[in-house]
């Protein structure tokens, strides 16, 4: 079951609605708002419901074909309960609207995401499940097929390096990581929010690195991951990136539910643990660069 809203300015019309991730940057937009402390949830609940953007791949989406939704399904059988999923976009201000909104006398529309950095203040955040990190996309042939760590892409003769187009989320990581090696000028800035409803986090990839507007994207690995693999009118390479100093590109990611819940935190937690094993076989399935794995390049 889904239930949604329409996020057009200015409409509160119900209708299905999704949830902007991180938009490749691993940030979540949500707006000041303090809520009263919720109760404790039961220990069973009737369903599993979940906080999602309906358009939000590798991620989520309103098929429910992203790892988060696997995850979701492997937790609902653990439980014994449905998933029911509550679609919003994650860039408008999406833990005010999902998790802690509530009209007065039904239920919360959901009670768990998947998707947090961990020590989001905004939620109550469980253990990480995985730790990933920002990755370089670039296609095959075009003169970095050697590259195989942001030193080699650094290493590369000056003048190549001048003529390039990085395709970057503005205020990302990226952002920080061309200003301190001096690449600002071969930097092509997108907007980390963009409030198009049909952006997606691969965009930069499939749309603007396909048909060659940038010739290096540098995006969250996941999403990097994904997209490359699913891009079919070009072989990518995709190639993890290392924090150096003054530069953190990798992140853990927990779940996150609301304030005041310890009992469905650690009932959340409980289940992580019981499942890592199979949490761990979802992620890899989506090619999701880990940190606690060989970081390795990967080519479509």
């Amino acid at each position: 079951m889904s239930n949604s809203f329409d996020s057009t300015p200015g409409r509160q019309v119900p209708k299905p609605f999704r949830l902007a991730m991180l938009t490749s940057v691993v940030a979540i937009s949500a707006g000041a708002f303090t809520p009263a402390l919720a109760q404790d949830a039961p220990a069973k609940p009737k369903a599993l419901k979940v906080c999602q953007d309906p358009n939000n791949m590798p991620f989520s989406n309103e098929k429910a074909e992203g790892f988060e939704n696997r995850i979701a399904d492997l937790f609902a059988k653990s439980m014994g309960v449905p998933v029911e999923y509550f679609n919003y976009p994650q860039r408008f201000a999406f833990v005010r609207s999902t998790l802690r909104y509530k009209v007065p006398g039904q239920d919360y529309p959901c009670d768990i995401m998947l998707g947090v950095p961990k020590g989001f203040g905004q939620v109550a955040g469980t253990q990480a499940y995985y730790r990933s990190t920002y990755a370089m996309v670039f296609p095959k042939g075009k003169g970095l097929d050697e590259v195989k760590s942001a030193d080699d892409f650094l290493k590369l003769d000056p003048a190549k390096l001048k003529s390039l187009r990085i395709g970057i989320y503005d205020k990302s990581p990226a952002s920080a990581w061309l200003d301190a090696h001096g690449l600002v000028d071969q930097g092509v800035p997108y907007p980390t929010v963009d409030v198009n409803r049909d952006h997606y986090p691969g965009w930069l990839i499939d749309q603007e690195l396909a048909n060659g507007k940038v010739d290096v994207a540098i995006v969250w690995g996941p999403v990097a991951a994904h997209y490359a693999d699913k891009l079919k009118t070009a072989e990518l390479i995709v190639v993890p990136m290392k924090s150096e100093p003054g530069v953190k590109f990798d992140f853990e990611i927990a779940m996150g539910v609301r304030h005041g819940e310890p009992e469905w935190k650690s009932q959340v937690e409980t289940l992580i643990e019981q499942n890592k094993d199979e949490i761990q076989a979802i992620l890899h399935s989506y090619h999701v660069p880990l940190i606690d794995d060989k970081l390795e390049v990967i080519s479509n």
